[in-house]
C-alpha cells in the first residue's frame, strides 16, 4: 500500500464513518471528537490533538472545508491550505483515527452524527458554551476543554510570515 493510499484510508465520507464508528462501538471503544479547521499545522495543535486523543480509544477530526473556513470570517486570504491538503497532513498524525470534513458553519450536525463519548476543544472556550454540549452530555458523556500552547496560533503564524 502506498503512503497516499495509507493517508486517505483515514478520509472518510459520511456513510463510511458510519461503518467506523459502528465497528468502534461493537468494540466497547471511547469516541472522542474534536475539530477545526487546522490550516497551518503547528506544534499547538500536534499537542493539542495528542491530548484530545488520551481521552479515549478513537479520535475523530471534523475538517472544516474550505467554504466553511472562509464563511468564519478569519481573513480574505484563508484558508491557507485547501481542505484536501489540510486533511492529508492530519492524516499523517498518528493520533487521529478518522478525518471527516464538514460544511455547515458549525459542527453540531456532525456531533450528532457522530455521538462521541468525549468532546473536546480549546480552553478559549468554556465546557458549557462548546458547540454539541447538549448532545454530548445527554448521553451521559464528557465534554473537556484542554489548554492551549501559548504562543502558537496559525493567525500568529500567518502575521510572522507577511512581517
Amino acid at each position: 500500500m502506498s503512503f497516499h493510499q495509507k493517508l486517505s484510508q483515514k478520509i472518510y465520507s459520511k456513510e463510511a464513518l458510519k461503518g467506523f464508528l459502528s465497528n468502534c462501538q461493537k468494540q466497547g471503544k471511547k469516541v472522542v471528537f474534536t475539530n477545526g479547521c487546522f490550516d497551518i499545522l503547528h506544534r499547538g495543535h500536534v499537542e493539542y490533538l495528542t491530548q484530545a486523543k488520551d481521552l479515549g480509544d478513537v479520535l475523530v477530526l471534523g475538517l472544516n472545508t474550505d467554504a466553511s473556513v472562509k464563511r468564519l470570517g478569519k481573513s480574505p486570504e484563508r484558508p491557507i491550505n485547501s481542505e484536501d491538503t489540510r486533511a492529508t497532513i492530519l492524516a499523517g498524525l498518528e493520533c487521529i483515527d478518522a478525518i471527516i470534513l464538514f460544511d455547515e458553519d458549525t459542527p453540531y450536525e456532525l456531533i450528532q452524527f457522530v455521538q462521541p463519548d468525549v468532546l473536546v476543544k480549546g480552553d478559549d472556550y468554556k465546557a458549557e458554551d462548546i458547540v454539541g454540549y447538549d448532545v454530548v452530555t445527554a448521553k451521559g458523556g464528557k465534554v473537556i476543554t484542554i489548554p492551549l500552547v501559548k504562543g502558537f496560533s496559525t493567525t500568529n503564524l500567518i502575521s510572522k510570515m507577511k512581517q
